[in-house]
């Protein structure tokens, strides 16, 4: 009778972690270059020291992200970039260390550092900051080379992008939405990535493939339930009946 509980129980719970997954994707539909997060199921055997394994969890695991590209839209502005296929944008992440990023709605901070929305500093490919001058209007070629221009100066050089493109294998998604690499070493340049100006890459997240995964979950959730309220009602009668003959 317990095992039907403990199944029931365990695969209770490891749909309640996906939905949780799902909701995340959901709530970023909207998110630029946000990548959509991976779950698969995996069996763990509950162990205790001196016992045979009887029970097997049931657990929600992250299978990484989906790499598939979100669409494109013009948006005109020069601070906006999205890359053009494969590759990533290096940013610094909040602790300070190098990370990437498909969202490429850049802004200039107080200080004049080239910075995402959120705050993230953009890194050249000699590992620092880029920072612009007071007052220049900048452009950002295809390669991601960054030029600025003062007064009715020629333009000048002020940095590169730094433009990463590992397999997806040796990236990771961190909690802040940022991708690192698996290793934890900074990943080096690729001269190949290309960017595309006055444009945004959008979500890659099926909104009504998401929508009709979180309701055959709640279908399945609550069969999970009844199963809990069967396998209850079936030890209340297993007791009675043993009161009776005894």
């Amino acid at each position: 009778m317990d095992r039907m509980i403990y199944l029931a129980m365990s695969g209770a719970k490891a749909l309640m972690q996906r939905q949780d997954a799902l909701s995340h994707n959901l709530a970023n539909a909207e998110t630029n270059g946000f990548r959509a997060d991976l779950m698969a199921y995996r069996a763990v055997p509950a162990r205790q020291e001196g016992t045979a394994t009887t029970r097997v969890w049931a657990l929600e695991s992250s299978a990484g992200f989906d790499a598939q590209s979100g669409p494109l839209r013009q948006t005109g502005n020069a601070l906006d970039v999205a890359v053009r296929g494969d590759g990533w944008i290096a940013v610094q992440a909040a602790d300070g260390d190098e990370a990437y990023t498909r969202d490429g709605a850049f802004e200039l901070g107080a200080d004049g550092t080239l910075q995402t929305r959120r705050g993230q500093p953009v890194l050249g490919d000699g590992g620092g900051p880029l920072s612009v001058p007071p007052n220049a209007r900048i452009a950002i070629g295809a390669d991601g080379t960054v030029s600025a221009t003062l007064d009715k100066q020629p333009p000048f050089e002020i940095g590169r992008i730094k433009l990463v493109n590992p397999p997806p294998t040796e990236l990771r998604k961190g909690s802040d939405g940022l991708m690192r690499a698996a290793g934890g070493e900074p990943l080096p340049a690729d001269e190949t990535v290309r960017l595309a100006d006055g444009t945004l890459e959008g979500s890659n997240v099926n909104v009504v493939e998401a929508m009709v995964g979180m309701i055959a979950l709640a279908r399945q959730f609550d069969l999970q339930m009844r199963m809990m309220q069967t396998a209850e009602g079936n030890e209340q009668r297993a007791a009675q009946l043993l009161s009776i003959n005894g």
